[in-house]
């Protein structure tokens, strides 16, 4: 009987101590406005590899920020989750995202691709670019973004909305770029030149193009692969703009830590994960975007598109300048 007692008790203290680690996996919560096929695999990966849950939440980024800022200290979210840095850019307006000093995200993601401040990083990289009919477009008559304005494409250009955040960006970096009167003068011209009123989506634009409502737009690359990836032979391809200028216009789905994460540690290792190469080549390719890790391939159809010059400057201008491209846009006609 005390044998029994002896073995009774030290199950006991075995269960106790497997309790114990696993209760020292905390769950990180993640706030994301990027939709669940996209992230759902990443955090399955992460807590396979680090035996850490993740739990999280997905909502627009509007309703995620305003959430965060009405939970203040009593937040279950440890990272806010988004796209486009002119929305990651506004969260650390908000004073919703705290600074991270770490040495291995600062490794792994390029200067111009994360928060000067360490409150955000890019994960993945999305090029927004010249898409052309290969039917009724020579691609030696394409240069530039500015060039779209010329009247040789009037009534053949189709653009998304002005609502959207990632023309409010590209018009924002246009203005870091070309100062404010040069780019109203741009946009003016695109006005001029529509051959329908803006759509509400990248898809819509393409399948415009392929109809012959049009024969060039601007769309974020990923939105052509996706197409592609069911239509191969589709009569729509990308043209990599300003190649001899600045280089194409990119933006970032990234991620920072929130102000007041009550799982801090783990929100760092989460992060840091993200940015290694396993993560890096899940995440974009997933969605057919780019890594924002340099070191990491990219996904074979991404590849097929060749390779180009990105505009390097900080994507952060695009959330300082935004609200002056809204303005703008809207003084130009571009709705």
């Amino acid at each position: 009987m005390r044998i029994g007692k002896r073995f009774a008790s030290l199950g006991i203290a075995l269960l106790a101590c497997v309790g114990m680690t696993a209760q020292a996996a905390d769950p990180v919560t993640v706030y994301s406005s990027r939709i669940e096929n996209l992230i759902k695999p990443l955090f399955d990966r992460f807590t396979a590899d680090t035996g850490i849950p993740v739990r999280y939440v997905i909502d627009k980024e509007g309703p995620l920020m305003a959430r965060l800022k009405a939970e203040g200290r009593n937040t279950p979210a440890d990272i806010l989750m988004t796209v486009d840095a002119g929305n990651l850019w506004q969260a650390t307006e908000q004073g919703l995202l705290a600074p991270l000093d770490s040495p291995v995200l600062n490794a792994n993601i390029p200067e111009y691709l994360r928060d000067p401040g360490g409150r955000w990083y890019g994960f993945s990289v999305r090029a927004r670019t010249i898409v052309y009919s290969t039917e009724r477009v020579d691609p030696q008559e394409l240069s530039t973004y500015a060039a779209l304005a010329d009247p040789r494409w009037k009534g053949r250009l189709c653009l998304r909305t002005s609502k959207k955040v990632y023309n409010q960006s590209l018009v924002a970096m246009m203005i870091a770029r070309h100062g404010e009167a040069k780019t109203e003068e741009i946009v003016r011209g695109w006005v001029a030149n529509l051959a329908a009123p803006p759509f509400n989506d990248d898809t819509s634009l393409l399948r415009a193009i392929v109809a012959g409502q049009c024969d060039v737009g601007i769309v974020n690359t990923y939105y052509l692969g996706r197409l592609l990836r069911d239509e191969p032979d589709l009569q729509v391809k990308l043209f990599w703009a300003s190649q001899d200028e600045n280089g194409v216009h990119v933006n970032v789905s990234g991620a920072g830590m929130t102000r007041h994460a009550p799982n801090p540690e783990g929100a760092r290792k989460l992060l840091e994960w993200l940015s290694s190469p396993e993560a890096q080549e899940l995440f974009a390719g997933l969605n057919l975007e780019f890594p924002a890790n340099p070191e990491v391939p990219v996904h074979p159809l991404v590849k097929s598109w060749g390779e180009f010059k990105p505009d390097v400057i900080n994507v952060s201008e695009a959330g300082r300048l935004q609200a002056r491209a809204v303005m703008l846009m809207d003084r130009a006609g571009y709705r």
